[in-house]
């Protein structure tokens, strides 16, 4: 983010005040912030800095009953309401895993947090916003009416940092790493593939070969994977609601992966947007931005587990929907699979 120092915190609060409904991640690409930087210039107003580390943050935000968990990336925004349950902590990866918050967590990532106390229209608005080196969000907590306010208060009061400064030194942005392939290798990892167990199998064996995810699945060919349309994963969203298939939904970014797991019922297009409308659940995906989509099937110990993945131009990752395994016939689910539009043309 090579400009976000160009305009000084008051010029931000004054520009936002000009403009206080547009998103805050439009807000900021529209004059050329990060978003933390946008949240920073109102620290000492609505926001207030506190430690990022999620050892730190997970026990106060398990102890605020429900809660509604928000984990994007540039193309997709992964919504659910719930408890955080069932924190692990870890030197390198923490996991929450409770019933509706599940969440993977990389906290080399978590680098600035804020609690951001904002007037809306029905009150005071409530979240933890958790950002990486660039200023881009990781993962973002925002309370509901049933959410205890006063447990919030006291995370405030025990995590607030000391240096309250209302700008950052943010780092630049990483960039994507392409489809990484090897051709020549292409036996190798069939025949590895086919020896796998377990799905987190997967990215070992392919950095092994020095490929990545999105590489090997250009290699690899059938029965392992299969090129489908970019639509595919709108087909594949409204098959699971029309027959009640239950899915497991995976969005992530460098920093958090967050997860639904169970049925959706609610599609509901709007723009370019592809959205999952539940009570408790919402996604929404910029269909536009689906540059490749491929169905995957990887064996487990207890049968194959297929996915369907997008990815962007690119490269990126933007989704990957699983069928739901847990006590559940995978059959309708992988007829599902088969039955999407497959691609004619494949990338090299």
């Amino acid at each position: 983010m090579a400009d976000h120092a160009l305009l000084h915190p008051d010029q931000i609060r004054a520009l936002r005040a000009e403009n206080p409904t547009a998103r805050a991640r439009d807000f900021a690409q529209m004059h050329g912030l990060a978003e933390a930087d946008l949240v920073a210039a109102h620290v000492g107003h609505w926001a207030t800095a506190i430690d990022a580390t999620p050892d730190g943050l997970m026990p106060w935000i398990a102890q605020m009953g429900d809660v509604m968990a928000l984990t994007r990336n540039a193309s997709c925004v992964h919504e659910r309401i719930g408890t955080y349950e069932d924190y692990h902590a870890g030197p390198h990866a923490q996991m929450v895993l409770g019933s509706e918050i599940d969440l993977r967590i990389f906290p080399s990532h978590w680098v600035h947090a804020f609690a951001v106390q904002e007037a809306g229209e029905d009150g005071i608005k409530r979240s933890i916003q958790v950002f990486d080196a660039a200023g881009d969000a990781v993962h973002k907590v925002h309370l509901k009416p049933a959410s205890d306010v006063a447990v919030f208060d006291r995370m405030v009061a025990d995590l607030r940092l000391e240096a309250q400064a209302d700008s950052l030194s943010l780092g630049p942005r990483a960039l994507v790493e392409g489809a990484r392939a090897d051709a020549s290798r292409a036996d190798v990892l069939r025949a590895e593939w086919d020896r796998m167990t377990d799905t987190h199998q997967f990215l070992k064996l392919v950095r092994k070969l020095k490929m990545n995810r999105l590489g090997a699945y250009r290699v690899a060919g059938a029965p392992h994977v299969r090129a489908l349309t970019a639509e595919a994963v709108t087909l594949a969203l409204r098959g699971a609601a029309d027959q009640a298939i239950p899915v497991m939904i995976f969005v992530g970014n460098a920093g958090c992966i967050q997860i639904h797991g169970g049925r959706i019922e609610k599609i509901v297009p709007m723009g370019p947007w592809i959205n999952v409308m539940d009570p408790r659940f919402n996604l929404h995906l910029r269909a536009d931005h689906i540059a490749e989509v491929w169905c995957v099937t990887k064996p487990t110990k207890t049968g194959d587990a297929v996915s369907i993945e997008a990815f962007d131009a690119e490269g990126a990752l933007i989704l990957q929907i699983f069928g739901y395994r847990k006590d559940v016939d995978p059959a309708a689910w992988d007829a599902l699979c088969a039955s999407l539009p497959e691609r004619e043309e494949v990338m090299a």
